[in-house]
């Protein structure tokens, strides 16, 4: 099975209120555990490659780990670029064999991002490309994305319509109280349910996407402080609130923080566990498990992914 687009896997979702992960990877053992994960649990899979990810281990290492991971699972797996930045970056992706690309033009103003996601668009379109945008801007910091909370504003639902319309987007990320990184709220959680249901209302059968949608899983944060780490106060967005999203056209839900802490958490477990250890495979194999556990869990009690290949 090639690389496949998200157009169907999303028409699957909606219709059946579910959501599809779109996880971050950077690294061997990271693509390793989350197919691994989906492919016990016969769900698809969007793996996505951000900037620093680029960065540090090149597009083409990256694509063609996860070339192998579509030939070993036979997965339907999307290969997504994560918060593209221009156009140039996003083309450069297209031509490279991404099969989705996100354009993040949501710094801009309104009318500049449509101008901006609709280059995108006709580009990526005419390739057999599908395209992400955003609206709307999240708090937090990830990788070359960084947004303070007085920056961030969260989706108007009109011009989520108006923006759709005009620029033909296959799928928008909106914000509704999410945030990129561990520290996603300092008080108590909250994301506005009653905006998504109007955006959702003003955009029928169309995929919404939920950025910064890690839960920041306390068992990982008490492993990596208890074996050495420093990581006071993080919080991330309830599984629950995860859970609710996709029954308002969330379809798509972007995870990375959760994978870089169970991955860290059992490294540093290890390690400490014995320090004579300087076998990277004795300490990158437990991590692996850790990843493929986590990302089990999400498809199978929070996404609801499980067992759709077959539906």
């Amino acid at each position: 099975m090639p690389l496949v687009t998200s157009t169907e896997l999303f028409q699957q979702a909606y219709k059946n209120k579910y959501a599809i992960g779109a996880f971050n990877v950077n690294n061997m053992e990271i693509i390793q555990g989350i197919v691994e994960a989906a492919k016990e649990e016969q769900s698809p899979l969007i793996l996505q490659v951000s900037a620093g990810a680029r960065k540090y281990a090149s597009p083409i290492y990256l694509r063609k780990l996860v070339e192998a991971a579509v030939e070993d699972s036979n997965l339907p797996i999307v290969l997504h670029l994560d918060h593209g930045e221009s156009f140039e970056i996003c083309k450069q992706c297209i031509d490279d064999g991404f099969t989705s690309v996100m354009i993040d033009a949501s710094h801009h103003p309104f009318e500049e991002n449509i101008a901006i996601t609709k280059k995108v668009v006709d580009y990526a379109h005419s390739k057999g490309v599908v395209v992400e945008a955003e609206l709307g801007r999240l708090a937090g910091i990830e990788d070359d994305v960084n947004v303070s909370e007085k920056d961030a504003i969260y989706t108007n639902p009109e011009q989520a319509a108006e923006f759709v319309e005009k620029t033909g987007v296959d799928s928008l990320a909106i914000a509704i109280g999410t945030s990129h990184g561990a520290y996603k709220f300092k008080g108590e959680p909250s994301l506005d349910f009653e905006r998504l249901q109007e955006i959702a209302k003003l955009l029928p059968n169309f995929p919404l996407v939920l950025h910064g949608a890690s839960t920041v899983l306390p068992e990982f944060v008490d492993l990596c402080n208890q074996y050495g780490g420093n990581i006071p106060g993080a919080q991330g967005v309830p599984e629950h609130m995860i859970k609710k999203a996709t029954q308002f056209g969330v379809c798509k839900v972007n995870i990375d923080t959760d994978l870089r802490l169970a991955m860290t958490a059992a490294v540093r477990r290890e390690l400490q566990a014995d320090p004579k250890n300087f076998d990277p495979r004795k300490y990158l194999a437990p991590a692996r498990t850790a990843i493929k556990e986590m990302v089990q869990h999400k498809i199978a009690n929070v996404l609801g992914s499980s067992n759709t290949l077959n539906k």
